[in-house]
């Protein structure tokens, strides 16, 4: 695939890196609303994830049941019920982002290889490789906002710090 997919999954050039914008987000700020905002932070994290998981099941053969509404695609609440909870969600975002890695590293013989649809929309990505993209830039979309959000609460940058150019 190509190298500027690669590169997007570990957030070189204009993206951040996936892993480290949730790293170091303690429990109590993870599922805290921000005013004018719907989504915690542990929500966009369980969301990203879920989608990750979602097409590389696709991708690998699978036929997962399409959620009928988009509301199956988020936690059923904004904050995890406790530490365990926040961090399986980061460990299960993690996977999906390890997931995404060994897809951008296919060879581009396999990005054009079909993918059967698990809904009637038209509109679903049905290629490894544009699977991959909209998986990406989906990501992109949310980790973006949990980097507002982060900012927002006081809790940015990560531990392992920030781009600095």
């Amino acid at each position: 695939m190509p190298q500027v997919m690669r590169e997007l999954v570990t957030g070189k050039g204009a993206h951040a890196d996936a892993v480290r914008s949730v790293e170091g987000i303690p429990l109590e700020l993870a599922g805290r609303l921000v005013p004018g905002f719907p989504q915690s932070i542990f929500g966009l994290v369980w969301h990203a994830a879920y989608w990750m998981e979602y097409e590389e099941k696709r991708i690998a053969g699978g036929a997962p049941p399409y959620p009928e509404h988009a509301e199956e695609s988020w936690p059923p609440s904004p904050a995890p019920k406790d530490e365990a909870e926040w961090a399986a969600t980061v460990a299960w975002f993690r996977r999906g982002i390890e997931a995404l890695q060994a897809l951008a590293d296919l060879p581009s013989s396999e990005g054009v290889r079909s993918v059967a649809r698990t809904h009637g929309a038209s509109n679903q990505a049905d290629t490894v490789a544009d699977i991959t993209w909209q998986t990406l830039v989906h990501n992109s979309y949310h980790i973006g906002q949990i980097v507002v959000l982060r900012q927002a609460l006081g809790a940015w940058p990560p531990p392992t710090g920030r781009d600095t150019w």
